[in-house]
C-alpha cells in the first residue's frame, strides 16, 4: 500500500514567517513548493519537509526530524556561527559532548531547536 508512497516530514510551527527565516535562511533549505501557510523544501535524496502553523507546534519533545550529514562536527560549528543553540543530554543512556552525541560505529548526532521549540537532529552514520 504506502511502501512506495513518498512521504513528508511535517513540523507545525507557531509563526511561519519565522520558520521560513530560519529553514531558509538558518538551514539552506529551499522551498519547492508553498500553498496557504504551508512550505515544502526540498532536502535531498527525494525527501522533503514541510512547515505549517499550528497552536500544537513545539509540544512534541521527541526528535521530529533527523537530516542525514557527511560531517556532524562541521555542520555543528557552521550551524554555531549562524547563532543555533544545540542541546546538552547527560543522562546514563546519552551524553553530548559541546552539543554532539558521539555512538562509536553508530554514528555521530547533535541536537537542537528551531524557533517554535521542535526538536531537529543532524546525524552521521557509518563512519
Amino acid at each position: 500500500m504506502l511502501g512506495n508512497a513518498k512521504a513528508v516530514a511535517t513540523v507545525a510551527v507557531e509563526d511561519i514567517k519565522e520558520a521560513k527565516k530560519f529553514y531558509e535562511g538558518t538551514l539552506g533549505l529551499k522551498p519547492e513548493l508553498e500553498m496557504d501557510g504551508w512550505t515544502q523544501y526540498e532536502c535531498g535524496d527525494g525527501t522533503s519537509l514541510a512547515v505549517y502553523p499550528s497552536h500544537f507546534a513545539g509540544t512534541n519533545e521527541a526528535t521530529s526530524v533527523t537530516f542525514g550529514v557527511e560531517d556532524v562536527e562541521s555542520e555543528v560549528k557552521e550551524l554555531k556561527a549562524k547563532g543555533v543553540e544545540f542541546e546538552d543530554y547527560d543522562t546514563p543512556d546519552l551524553k553530548t559532548v559541546e552539543g554532539i552525541a558521539d555512538g562509536g560505529e553508530d554514528g555521530k548526532i547533535a541536537w537542537f531547536r528551531d524557533p517554535s521549540g521542535n526538536i531537529l537532529a543532524i546525524a552521521q552514520t557509518g563512519q
